[in-house]
């Protein structure tokens, strides 16, 4: 058995891509428009995971729009998606220079949680070693729910 993708739905699929792949950093790795079934799947993998995806059709983020308007609920029951990073605080830096809510700064050097437009969570992992506390994290509150 192997991990082959997460699937999210978008209500608005150029929002989720900007926060995905502009702001997260993810890259599309095919995309499948369906005409009979009026949905579009994007495949995403994260950037040191992009060879293996295109050869191995995974580890990726499938995310579902349905042209069809449509509202989705309970983003937070289908739990979150979790990545490595190279340096958490730059990272968040980022994500938030680009106006992404920091939902669970990364306090402890080690551990970071985000939300997508669509409400999934995202869960930012320091690789290796937890970085040593810094400031503005360090002393930076929760916000809403992640």
């Amino acid at each position: 058995m192997r991990f082959l993708h997460t699937m999210v739905r978008a209500r608005d699929l150029d929002e989720t891509l900007d926060f995905y792949c502009d702001k997260l950093g993810l890259v599309e790795i095919r995309r499948f428009d369906s005409e009979a079934g009026r949905f579009t799947l994007v495949f995403l993998a994260a950037p040191g995971d992009v060879e293996r995806a295109e050869q191995n059709q995974s580890p990726l983020v499938e995310i579902t729009w349905n042209w069809d308007t449509e509202e989705y609920h309970g983003g937070r029951n289908f739990g979150h998606l979790a990545y490595s990073v190279d340096n958490i605080y730059e990272v968040c830096q980022r994500l938030r220079d680009k106006g992404v809510v920091i939902n669970r700064p990364p306090r402890d050097g080690h551990m970071a949680f985000v939300r997508s437009p669509d409400g999934i969570s995202i869960e930012l992992l320091q690789a290796g070693d937890s970085l040593p506390p810094q400031e503005p994290w360090a002393s930076m509150p929760n916000t809403g729910t992640w």
